[in-house]
């Protein structure tokens, strides 16, 4: 397999990037993500990959809910806050306008356009992502939106490396 052929192809879908936050055992976390896509119609389900090198990773593995936060090119501050920060060494909510949904969920007052999640199932393969299937309990939008993209943020340091990744409990 040709490493710049996959490079390209993965460069020409540019997804839209989000902000996915949870909460367990009273422990806030979040973090910026790429890698995420509806995954059923009828139920409505949602799919999120979760790099393991990530503190929102350890805490999603005990989290049951979940908050995706959709980000528009104004919202590049939000983006880079969670996309480069670590959960490890900084309390990322910290300076952060949030109110909380009714299990816990820590919910970016600045990103309106955004799900409440379910975790339905987690899945390992082996790679350096895991993917959590979620059902869509609800979602607000305040209409369309123009949504900041990978390609929008490729220039930001991650917090971790995707080599790093973290020791399950």
């Amino acid at each position: 397999m040709s490493e710049d052929a996959f490079s390209t192809l993965m460069a020409s879908v540019d997804p839209p990037l989000v902000v996915l936050t949870t909460v367990a055992d009273d422990e806030w976390a979040g973090c910026l993500v790429g890698f995420h896509a509806q995954s059923s119609i009828t139920p409505q389900h949602y799919c999120v990959w979760l790099s393991k090198a990530n503190h929102t990773y350890r805490v999603a593995l005990r989290a049951t809910h979940f908050a995706v936060h959709y980000l528009t090119p104004q919202d590049f501050a939000v983006a880079e806050h969670f996309g480069t920060l670590t959960g490890e060494d900084t309390d990322k909510f910290a300076d952060v306008d949030v109110d909380v949904d009714p299990n816990g969920v820590p919910l970016l007052r600045a990103c309106p356009s955004r799900m409440s999640l379910e975790r339905i199932a987690l899945l390992d393969d082996g790679g350096d992502h895991v993917c959590l299937t979620t059902r869509v309990v609800s979602a607000h939008s305040d209409g369309d939106f123009v949504p900041l993209r990978v390609s929008g943020a490729a220039h930001l340091e991650p917090g971790h490396a995707s080599e790093e990744r973290a020791i399950q409990p």
